[in-house]
């Protein structure tokens, strides 16, 4: 499922437009984003928490032509399912 299945999705199941259910979903989404952007961990109940991991500085290896490169540190989101999502999917 992609983000225009999951508007026409939401603007079916709530009886908006599908203009409506585009505003909806992409407010949803910004909202992850900036919470998560200020250090911020987001719960969503029934479903999962989004946060951020912080990866270090590490020496990596260009895999054309076998060179060590430095890849620099950096902040990367991540998911953990919840318990209801997991029950859900079994």
């Amino acid at each position: 499922m992609n983000k225009d299945q999951i508007i026409e999705k939401v603007a079916e199941d709530v009886g908006i437009t599908r203009s409506q259910a585009s505003k909806a979903v992409k407010s949803m989404f910004d909202g992850i984003v900036t919470s998560l952007r200020q250090g911020n961990k987001v719960s969503v109940s029934g479903f999962g928490t989004f946060d951020i991991s912080n990866r270090k500085a590490r020496t990596g290896r260009n895999p054309q032509t076998g060179e060590e490169i430095q890849i620099s540190a950096s902040r990367v989101p991540k998911f953990k399912a919840g318990k209801a999502f997991k029950e859900a999917l079994n």
